[in-house]
């Protein structure tokens, strides 16, 4: 038993140093990262039939490029390729020459450039460089690679850059972006807050995508303008149609602007149409007397749309409020401005922090959804004032 325990105690120290010595081997022959080559570049490939075509990057998916590998000590790491253009020639003989790196990048030789950013890239420089000046059918583009070595903690190591090569001629093509409806339109006018300087929102109709609306005073002979966003200043003949419902008598004076010859209290509803290509948005005004109710728990418990007995009584002008009836029981306030044909809570609105807060959420129950200060409890006998011309609200 002894002899053979010993043998096992000494099994180890025979392992060891063979253990070691084939460490020490492996370490010999482990490749070593050389950086020593960055600086001779590599080579990016000229596109077989580049001489004699036209790129047309609007009509295509992608432009394949392909390079050799950095040499790093001839070892294959993963490297990451960035692609960048230029349209000056000068770029040939002097790279701080304006460029620019396109924001997707590559980790094989061989890439399929995407034709879309390549295409808005070049766009865009063009137009930066030439800003009264339209695209060209086609022009030059130089074209060099920067590569670095993928998956390490410096961004930048092993940087290295490709030759330039020229594609003679290259189809970019100005292309608009898709419309999108603005978040809210705004109006201006003679008679709207501080007279021609205020740009009062117009809210949108909730789970209505491009209606909007609010509620104006326009008096005999009063004008205002709209528009998508502050200082639009947009007039009649930017609106596709003027339907009017209120026999307001709206038409063009000659500064361009709506001009209403039988003034009052009016709900402005805007319908935004998207064209066919997304590219435009025509915008249609219909015009409807001024109307606003109250509605649930503080119309005594009446749920009725535009209830006679539950509107709300107007003032002369836009210097004054809006006042409800009493209300008729205990609960949550419900309110709303009316526009015919839809559904009364598409237009609703609470009150927070004094101001009137528009409907932009779904209510399954309550404004207490909405999260603390939205829910307004009233009590009878109280009653609601509202300034739609600041859009200001109380309940007293």
């Amino acid at each position: 038993m002894k002899k053979i325990f010993l043998k096992l105690m000494l099994l180890p120290a025979m392992v060891l140093p063979l253990l070691f010595t084939s460490c020490s081997d492996d370490n010999d022959s482990n490749p070593t990262l050389d950086l020593s080559h960055v600086a001779d570049g590599f080579v990016l490939n000229t596109p077989a039939y580049a001489e004699k075509n036209t790129y047309d990057l609007a009509s295509a998916n992608n432009l394949t490029l392909s390079c050799t590998q950095p040499n790093y000590g001839g070892i294959p790491y993963v490297v990451r390729y960035y692609v960048q253009v230029a349209l000056d020639q000068k770029f040939l003989t002097d790279t701080t020459t304006t460029h620019k790196e396109l924001s997707t990048s590559y980790t094989t030789a061989k890439m399929a450039v995407d034709a879309a950013e390549l295409n808005s890239t070049l766009v865009d420089m063009f137009q930066a460089a030439n800003p009264d000046t339209s695209v060209p059918e086609t022009m030059p583009v130089y074209v060099r690679l920067r590569a670095v070595i993928d998956g390490t903690l410096d961004p930048y190591l092993g940087q290295s850059y490709s030759n330039i090569i020229t594609l003679p001629s290259v189809k970019a093509t100005y292309k608009a972006p898709d419309a999108k409806y603005p978040e809210n339109l705004f109006v201006v006018g003679s008679s709207i807050q501080e007279a021609w300087s205020s740009w009062k929102p117009v809210a949108p109709v909730y789970g209505m995508a491009g209606n909007y609306y609010t509620m104006v005073y326009v008096p005999d002979g009063g004008t205002f303008k709209w528009g998508t966003y502050e200082n639009d200043w947009r007039g009649f003949s930017r609106l596709a149609a003027v339907n009017d419902n209120a026999g307001a008598e709206i038409s063009e004076d000659g500064d361009g602007n709506l001009k209403v010859a039988h003034g009052g209290w009016f709900v402005l509803h805007f319908v935004g149409e998207m064209s066919a290509d997304k590219k435009n948005i025509n915008y249609t005004l219909n015009v409807y007397p001024g109307a606003a109710y109250i509605i649930g728990a503080a119309a005594g418990g009446n749920w009725d749309d535009a209830s006679a007995a539950w509107a709300m009584t107007a003032p002369a002008d836009q210097t004054g409020e809006w006042v409800s009836p009493a209300f008729g029981g205990d609960g949550e306030l419900r309110a709303y401005i009316k526009i015919p044909g839809l559904d009364w809570w598409r237009t609703e609105f609470t009150i927070f922090k004094g101001n009137c807060f528009w409907r932009n959420l779904n209510i399954v129950d309550s404004w207490t959804e909405a999260g603390d200060g939205y829910s307004v409890t009233c009590a009878a006998g109280k009653k609601l004032y509202v300034n739609f011309d600041k859009n200001t609200a109380e309940v007293k």
